[in-house]
Parts: C-alpha cells; structure tokens; sequence
C-alpha cells in the first residue's frame, strides 16, 4: 500500500478499518467523515473522485450501490502464449 499517494493511502486505510471491524462499504462521504473532512458536497465529490482511482486500478471495491469496500478485484493477466 506505500506505493500510493498519502490521500489514497488514508481512503484504503478507513475502508480495511471498516473490514476488519466487520462493517461493509462505506459512501463517500461516510468515508469522509472518518478521514475528519466536512461533510459539504465539494469534499465529498472530491474524495468520490480520488476513491474512484484505485478502484479502476483494483486496489479496492466499487459496489453497485456507490459505495466503497476494501478488496482487491482479480485481473485477467492474458496467456503468455498468446503474444506469439
């Protein structure tokens, strides 16, 4: 996890919290407001965005209900034989 960005690293470190403690995905802005952020609409939007980043990238969950989970999702790595 240290070869994120210290603001990813502070998303992924409140979603492993809530797993570890048993609780599922959070919002934006439940996230938010455990990262100690004001619960107005541009913070929210904002860490939206930077949560959306690593969940392209696998890092973690995005549920259909919008909301952000810790995991990490399988990638497909193409067979080796097939570049021939």
């Amino acid at each position: 996890m240290t070869v994120l960005a210290p603001d990813y690293q502070c998303i992924l470190g409140v979603l492993e919290q809530q797993r570890s403690t048993g609780h599922g995905p959070l919002r934006a802005k439940e996230i938010a407001v455990e990262l100690g952020l004001d619960a107005t609409s541009a913070k929210v939007e904002g860490l939206r965005s930077k949560a959306r980043r690593p969940a392209e990238r696998g890092w973690l969950l995005l549920e259909a209900s919008g909301a952000f989970s810790a995991g990490r999702r399988t990638v497909a790595v193409p067979d080796v034989g097939s570049f021939a």
